[in-house]
């Protein structure tokens, strides 16, 4: 994941041999992901300045930074956009351009219209852009409309439900012509949406634009630790949900300070006193866990000594508590003139910090901490500090008390960083790097890849698919796991073993099941899914497998030409209440498509109905815990 030049190697050699695309095909350009980088495009494109009407391309923006009509063109040290450097570069090259992007929310009275905005478009690129605004006749729009401008602007994608969905049909229609997909929107890189996943299943190659290839590589930046003391300075909520990502940066940096809930929860495990309000429920352990990794590393973890507090009933002047000594009825609002001191002290020997997460309390709009914040990352980062702020809060606070943020690496949106984190695979970036293999080679998978094709998704160890693959040789069975790890030991038990019928990818199936499967030159006619993540018990992970995206997937490629009596799904768990989720998702996203096999009366299976077991459905029943098992029949 995330090796740039990888996926920047791979799409040159494939588009070394890429010959030119025929007068009715158009290159896809989408800024927020890539496999490739714009710069290797010129060699292309130069060649084709004086017909641009051959050369087409679909360009993926979020337009965040051009919202609203009093967005400025180039920031406070004269930068312009990248992601707009983009747009210009391949249309300078000869391209034609088609932007597919999203901007505001749903419903905002105040969200600008495709006019609107590919008017500002207009002003900033000194080009002309051209909506096309039809709404439901979006398709036909673009390929009327696209014959006769060089720049067309797609309506808001915010406003089509299979974006969301990863629609398949809605991403084949999207880059309908398109050659070549360019992803310039880093920032929704944590998503699996039509335009910056499902479209890279049906162009030639896919790139990085501009401005993602140069986010990408800053991301990166912050788990390296080339430079120290590196310190990382925390806000926000959640810390559940953070956990596995504090955990890795308390592994990088050379301390960790907390603020706002983050800090009372550290306080709270300490036992110190902390007002109710805020301390989150159960996040007492996973503090603990955290506070004795630091010790370990001999790290040392910070959270402020005072706080600014506010009395709740009574109109009080503010008043200043140690941060252990906070009376009851008193609500902390801002960090107190102790914590600023201390905070200034640590950070003016840093050579590295990162600002992740709100700076600001809970319904407070401004505070003098956050400001003060915001000036002491300026001076310091003046004197060669490398200094990385994430979060809209904190990229505001930020910007708002220096002259140019250029000398900041910044990220609006934290979710992407969080993801990044917690060590999970980023969509928009896996379906660009090509992570997870598109095009198979299923001669070399499987002796016969035209056997019917069993699935197992979160394959774990291998043990329950090999055991299978034994016993059933006229089917061929593919394991889809995330941890690389296991796969690599599946795979060295498929050697060893000499099974011919058995094969394992290192995948997150939910964004890559519907291409992986589709290449397959067989017939798929089952699909396990027996609880796929390693930290399925935990509640933020529970749900996360089995969503609408893999299911459709799943129902559209079991096939119904006959040739088999079943087509099945079959789920298991030991929690019955993620089986019976998992039961109503597959059921309502199949939308008649699927039935229960059997009496639905008679609930859950009491047996493993293959008469084998993995070793996680063997260890739940040798402790005496029950297994919630139910097999699912595709309707013809």
């Amino acid at each position: 994941m995330l090796h740039t030049s990888s996926f920047l190697y791979q799409l040159h050699c494939r588009f070394g041999s890429l010959t030119l695309p025929p007068h009715s095909s158009c290159m896809s350009y989408n800024t927020t992901a890539g496999s490739w980088s714009c710069k290797q495009l010129q060699s292309r494109l130069g060649s084709l300045r004086s017909c641009r009407s051959e050369f087409r391309v679909m360009c993926r923006q979020v337009l965040d930074s051009i919202k609203t009509c009093h967005v400025q063109e180039v920031d406070k040290n004269g930068d312009s956009d990248k992601s707009l450097f983009t747009i210009k570069y391949l249309f300078n090259a000869g391209a034609k351009v088609l932007l597919v992007s999203n901007w505001g929310r749903p419903h905002d009275p105040m969200l600008l219209s495709v006019e609107s905005l590919a008017d500002r478009l207009s002003s900033l690129l000194q080009v002309k852009v051209v909506p096309a605004n039809d709404g439901s006749g979006l398709m036909q729009s673009k390929m009327n409309k696209w014959e006769n401008v060089d720049i067309l602007l797609l309506d808001n994608l915010t406003m089509f439900r299979e974006e969301v969905a990863n629609c398949s049909k809605f991403s084949e229609k999207l880059s309908s012509g398109a050659t070549i997909f360019v992803n310039d929107a880093f920032s929704l890189s944590h998503k699996i949406l039509a335009s910056t996943v499902g479209v890279t299943r049906f162009c030639h190659a896919s790139v990085a634009g501009f401005n993602f290839e140069e986010e990408l590589l800053q991301l990166k930046n912050i788990s390296k630790t080339t430079r120290q003391p590196y310190v990382a300075i925390i806000g926000g909520s959640n810390f559940l949900e953070k956990a596995n990502a504090l955990h890795l940066l308390a592994s990088k940096c050379d301390g960790l300070y907390f603020f706002g809930k983050l800090a009372f929860q550290v306080m709270n495990a300490l036992g110190l006193s902390v007002p109710g309000c805020f301390v989150e429920q159960d996040a007492v352990g996973e503090a603990l866990k955290l506070i004795q990794h630091a010790h370990c590393r001999k790290i040392p973890i910070y959270f402020p000594n005072d706080f600014w507090c506010i009395n709740n009933s009574k109109q009080d002047p503010l008043e200043i508590f140690p941060s252990g000594s906070i009376l009851t009825g008193w609500t902390p609002i801002d960090l107190g003139p102790v914590s600023l001191k201390e905070l200034s002290s640590l950070l003016s020997i840093c050579k590295k910090i990162l600002l992740i997460g709100s700076i600001k309390f809970d319904s407070v709009k401004d505070t003098v901490g956050a400001s003060k914040l915001a000036l002491m990352l300026q001076g310091i980062s003046m004197t060669g500090c490398d200094v990385t702020v994430v979060g809209n809060a904190a990229c505001k606070a930020v910007a708002g008390t220096s002259c140019s943020v250029s000398q900041y690496k910044m990220f609006n949106n934290a979710s992407v960083v969080w993801e990044f984190l917690k060590g999970r695979i980023l969509p928009g970036v896996a379906a660009l790097d090509r992570a997870y293999p598109h095009d198979l080679d299923w001669n070399i998978a499987f002796t016969d890849p035209s056997q019917p094709l069993i699935i197992d998704i979160g394959s774990g160890n291998g043990l329950f698919l090999l055991k299978m693959a034994r016993r059933c040789q006229n089917y061929n069975f593919l394991g889809l796991e995330i941890n690389k790890k296991l796969v690599r030991h599946c795979l060295n038990n498929v050697v060893q073993s000499n099974i011919k019928n058995g094969y394992f990818i290192s995948t997150n199936a939910t964004s890559t099941f519907r291409p992986i499967v589709s290449s397959y030159p067989g017939d798929p006619v089952l699909v396990t899914v027996q609880c796929p993540n390693p930290d399925f018990n935990r509640e933020e992970h529970r749900w996360r497998m089995v969503q609408r995206t893999l299911i459709e997937a799943i129902i559209d490629l079991l096939i119904t030409n006959g040739k088999f009596m079943t087509l099945q799904v079959f789920l298991q768990s030991d929690i019955e209440a993620v089986a019976t989720r998992m039961k109503e998702q597959f059921i309502m996203y199949a939308k008649g498509r699927l039935l229960v096999d059997g009496d639905e009366n008679m609930g859950w299976l009491e047996e493993n109905p293959f008469g084998i077991r993995s070793d996680w459905e063997q260890h739940v029943i040798d402790r005496g815990a029950p297994m919630f098992r139910i097999m699912l029949r595709k309707v013809r």
